[in-house]
């Protein structure tokens, strides 16, 4: 890359960083690049589009998340490991509003890199924590991180009440933890919600037709 377009790239990263912070990731593409003394066709060329200049942004950033699970893997407790590095992750999430949504709404082509990075941080203190007999084993990464983020989101709306996220977050990794049963060996997992929605569904169905049996020969 040329200095010049070197300069360009660096100045838009700057003032878009900037720009996400104080107004979201909403900002209008074109004070972008007015701020940063470039015209919207300089910056369509380095970045094609939002996503792509949003990717660019955060992904400088969750270089932070990842040492932080880095950091974490000599914690003690790993399911509490595991907790601390998810509010390392909502942390950051606030601080750029927009951010959570665009990463975890998006399809995987959108921010690739944000995503892969995320995942394989995370990652690593989920397969510890399971590894461990900590953390169930049905538990997947990219759910947890979508519950994360739903958690982000409904704390960024009730900004009156500071402790909400711990709260629902504390809930999230205690229904999380393997439960014992009392000879010490693992429970078995709940059966997903789907499947307890079709087992009621057959019962209701059953009912009913038991009922009307009953009708025919009354």
């Amino acid at each position: 890359m040329r200095a010049d377009a070197q300069r360009n790239y660096d100045r838009l990263l700057q003032e878009a960083r900037q720009a996400f912070i104080v107004h979201g990731t909403d900002v209008a593409l074109e004070d972008i690049a007015k701020h940063a003394g470039v015209g919207i066709g300089t910056l369509y060329r380095h970045f094609p589009d939002r996503y792509a200049l949003m990717n660019a942004v955060f992904e400088q950033e969750i270089e932070a998340i990842t040492e932080r699970a880095r950091e974490l893997l000599h914690c003690g407790d790993p399911a509490e490991a595991l907790a601390r590095w998810l509010r390392s992750v909502a942390v950051h999430s606030t601080a750029y509003r927009g951010l959570a949504a665009a990463i975890m709404e998006g399809p995987d082509a959108r921010m690739p890199a944000c995503k892969s990075l995320l995942r394989t941080a995370g990652g690593s203190l989920l397969w510890r924590a399971q590894q461990a007999g900590a953390i169930r084993g049905d538990v997947e990464i990219a759910d947890l991180l979508k519950l994360n983020y739903a958690i982000v989101s409904i704390a960024e709306k009730n900004t009156d009440d500071r402790g909400l996220y711990d709260r629902l977050m504390a809930v999230t990794v205690d229904g999380m933890r393997v439960r014992h049963t009392e000879d010490g060996s693992p429970a078995g997992f709940r059966k997903s919600f789907l499947d307890q929605v079709d087992e009621m569904a057959a019962a209701n169905v059953a009912n009913a037709r038991g009922a009307a049996e009953a009708d025919r020969f009354a």
